[in-house]
């Protein structure tokens, strides 16, 4: 049994359909239902489900909110895996903890590694590092999982945002020099349920991994990518335009860099994302062609 929090996010709730499909049993809770930084919440759900597995994919996301409501964001990001961590520790049971590119401050040339220096540049990137840090102390057995860019059929993500744009207008104005690896939720699901039956075995699979879609690009990339994916089922096909970070001025400061090298986490679980472009297409023509 798989006990899974953030049931109302992209992950969450694509993880849900990614086990309901496998025929795993999960039993996934939303903020509404568990506050996961009451360590009373978190302990009655535990209780109440009895799991094998737990997966944290319950995060403070808004990047730029998170520069003036430090508080949630701390809460949600920081205090809470570390209460989900002390859970999954008396009871010995395996966490899958989800974080960020965002650790990263973008100044290194080439991809990341797992054991690179972390530099986060706002409130959304050091409270997901303190996060990190509070599951990693708290639970012993651990798998943390930094991934970049997520997109997906649920929730609000860029991808959605860049259809919803493209319907709307006749040019798209976005950033060209922040890079990244575009990592699809139903990748991500994917690579939960693949590791998952291997914790419950393994001590020596645990730790910090990268996972993100294979190839990089930059948001101008990215959204061109889903205009063309999109455009012979809407027939809209507007111009994307390449622009500068100091073009687009936000409260919060984003990595240049955030590209990920995830040869550690294909080389233990022997598994890979897709490639970001083929997933983008798929998942963009599957949006569009709903509506």
């Amino acid at each position: 049994m798989i006990l899974i929090f953030g049931a109302g996010g992209q992950v969450g709730q694509e993880l849900q359909r990614a086990a309901f499909g496998k025929g795993v049993a999960c039993r996934a809770l939303s903020h509404a239902e568990v506050d996961i930084a009451d360590a009373a919440d978190v302990a009655r759900a535990f209780d109440e489900t009895r799991p094998t597995l737990v997966v944290n994919a319950a995060a403070y996301t808004k990047v730029d909110l998170a520069e003036t409501e430090v508080d949630a964001a701390q809460r949600a990001n920081e205090i809470g895996p570390g209460v989900v961590g002390k859970a999954c520790a008396a009871r010995e049971t395996p966490l899958i903890h989800i974080s960020t590119d965002y650790v990263f401050d973008g100044t290194k040339t080439g991809p990341y590694v797992e054991s690179d220096p972390l530099a986060p540049l706002g409130v959304y990137g050091r409270t997901k590092a303190a996060g990190e840090a509070a599951a990693r102390d708290a639970a012993p057995r651990h798998v943390i999982l930094r991934t970049s860019w997520v997109y997906g059929e649920f929730g609000n993500n860029f991808l959605k945002t860049m259809l919803r744009l493209a319907r709307d207008r006749d040019e798209l104005r976005v950033v060209a020099d922040q890079h990244g690896c575009p990592t699809s939720t139903r990748d991500i699901a994917a690579a939960i349920l693949r590791i998952a039956p291997r914790l419950e075995t393994s001590s020596d699979l645990y730790g910090l991994y990268h996972f993100a879609g294979v190839g990089a690009t930059n948001w101008h990339g990215f959204a061109s990518r889903i205009v063309e994916a999109q455009a012979n089922i809407t027939g809209r096909r507007p111009t994307v335009a390449a622009i500068t970070t100091a073009d687009y001025p936000t409260p919060a400061r984003r990595p240049a860099n955030s590209v990920l090298d995830c040869s550690l986490f294909e080389k233990s679980f022997g598994f890979s994302a897709h490639n970001w472009g083929e997933e983008t297409d798929a998942v963009a023509k599957a949006l569009a062609s709903k509506g």
